[in-house]
């Protein structure tokens, strides 16, 4: 496991007015070498792989890493959200799906695909649900949001009970999908788990 003896370093008013300015070429080449190998890094390690190391896989310092991600849920945030866009862009396909009920559930099970891709991100997900501050906030914020949309619909529709929210029903997925990273020789783990989640969301229940 890598660890790394900054990787909570607070975002400076410097890097914060550098954010906010647009990146020189070389700059930019940079960031986007360091999300590569920060990608790379976590799927091949975790998400609490060395910082050090993707600053050095990137061929700069760690100097320039914290210049573009103040800290690790930055670099996090940066690096997933590609995933985060595929999973809005499927909420949105699954808006007007005939069945509300299977698509909220087909959408929680595309989280936990996307999740077990990388290594403790159901984990750094369950945290930053609680910090809308966090550096992921800008992935589960809207996470939430394109939820939510799937689950009303749901709820209208008379096929999951009223109290159930979209905040308790991702930290189940994420426990679900952190579940699934712990058992990788059980492929069927996940969809068992999933079916004991919509029979307690169920309105018949």
């Amino acid at each position: 496991m890598g660890t790394d003896t900054a990787g909570t370093r607070p975002a400076t008013k410097g890097s914060t007015a550098q954010a906010a300015r647009p990146m020189r070429a070389d700059a930019r080449r940079n960031y986007e070498r360091l999300l590569t190998e920060a990608r790379t890094a976590f799927i091949e390690h975790g998400t609490d792989t060395s910082l050090e190391d993707i600053a050095r896989r990137a061929g700069v310092g760690i100097g320039t890493l914290y210049r573009h991600f103040p800290n690790r849920t930055a670099l996090m945030g940066a690096v997933f959200q590609g995933e985060v866009e595929a999973l809005l862009t499927y909420a949105r396909e699954l808006a007007d799906a005939p069945q509300p009920c299977h698509a909220l559930v087909d959408w929680l099970r595309a989280i936990i695909t996307h999740a077990s891709t990388y290594r403790g991100l159901s984990r750094a997900l369950m945290a930053a649900s609680a910090d809308d501050s966090s550096g992921m906030a800008r992935c589960s914020v809207p996470m939430r949001e394109a939820g939510a949309a799937l689950l009303n619909r749901a709820q209208q529709a008379g096929a999951v009970r009223p109290d159930v929210n979209i905040s308790d029903l991702l930290q189940l997925t994420n426990g679900i999908a952190l579940a699934v990273e712990e058992s990788p020789d059980d492929p069927k783990l996940a969809d068992r788990l999933l079916t004991l989640t919509l029979t307690g969301l169920r309105a018949d229940h």
